[in-house]
């Protein structure tokens, strides 16, 4: 059985494409926020950033290409070790129309592999995000076929960045095992454990357990909790033996009632609970190493290529 680690890594999702700017002030919106938000995280002990932009005059979830180059900018300007994590989630959500189910209704945004990581290939990140869920959301549904998801691996992979595998209920992991077995995901391999997205994972100590004795062999794993779970989950991956991330992504308040006016606040008590459990926080150099990802200078030249 994995015990805790000495060191663990500690990933900060900033603002993510489900928290509303009506539940919190402090969600961080135009490009500058973004930016400035991820370099608070790092500051407070955060190795990896997690990165969605949004329209700045909305505050809604967006994917334009122009917002992520200009996050991406902005921190390499002041920060060149943080490690840089890129979704590729938005574009995989479809509503059925009342009249028609075969036909998409408000609320879809479902596009092809190529659209969804265009700007993976353009900006080569350090880390992008691959989500296998294909589940119900909300009112909607999320769908990832494995054709879809090898199809965008595949582009992940060319711009030389690694995967990270976003696994929402077990049938994720066996899809996995299968894009292991045929060459699709190749290790080391990144996974991370989502718990308490409705119909998915449940956040509970139990479910870290047999999520991660389920997952390939070689695979480092991240679990973390939404809402009320944030924290909880913090302990209880670090005590499985993984990895942790909280964010204003995945919830708003720091503890009941009181709302977290930073992301760099959510990673400085998440380091705490960690540090009280007899573990400490990477460094993004430290990171790096442990993840076998490029050093902090040949990604920046990447991505300006």
């Amino acid at each position: 059985m994995l015990q805790p680690r000495e060191k663990i890594i500690i990933t900060c999702a900033v603002t993510g494409n489900q928290t509303l700017p009506s539940m919190t002030p402090h969600l961080p919106v135009t490009p500058e926020q973004i930016a400035d938000a991820c370099l608070g995280a790092a500051e407070a002990g955060a190795a990896i950033t997690h990165i969605h932009v949004r329209d700045p005059s909305s505050g809604m979830p967006s994917m334009e290409i122009a917002y992520y180059r200009e996050v991406v900018e902005r921190i390499r300007a002041r920060n060149r070790e943080l490690i840089l994590n890129i979704t590729t989630g938005p574009g995989g959500r479809f509503a059925p129309s009342e009249d028609d189910p075969a036909v998409a209704g408000p609320g879809t945004l479902f596009l092809t592999p190529a659209k969804r990581t265009e700007h993976i290939a353009l900006l080569r990140p350090d880390i992008a995000t691959l989500d296998l869920n294909t589940m119900t959301f909300g009112a909607q549904a999320v769908i990832n076929t494995p054709p879809n998801v090898r199809k965008m691996a595949k582009v992940i992979r060319d711009a030389g960045t690694k995967p990270e595998i976003e696994l929402f209920d077990s049938g994720d992991i066996l899809l996995m095992h299968d894009l292991v077995a045929d060459g699709t995901l190749q290790g080391p391999h990144l996974a991370s454990l989502v718990l308490g997205v409705k119909y998915g994972f449940r956040p509970a100590p139990e479910t870290v357990l047999y999520a991660r004795d389920m997952l390939p062999e070689n695979t480092e794993f991240t679990a973390f909790g939404t809402g009320r779970a944030a924290f909880p989950m913090v302990a209880q991956a670090y005590l499985a033996g993984g990895h942790v991330r909280v964010g204003i992504e995945d919830a708003v308040y720091l503890s009941r009632g009181v709302l977290a006016e930073s992301n760099a606040a959510m990673v400085e008590k998440a380091r705490t609970i960690v540090e009280q459990l007899g573990g400490a926080a990477m460094s993004a150099r430290e990171a790096r190493a442990h993840l076998g990802l490029a050093d902090a200078g040949r990604t920046t030249q990447r991505a300006a290529e």
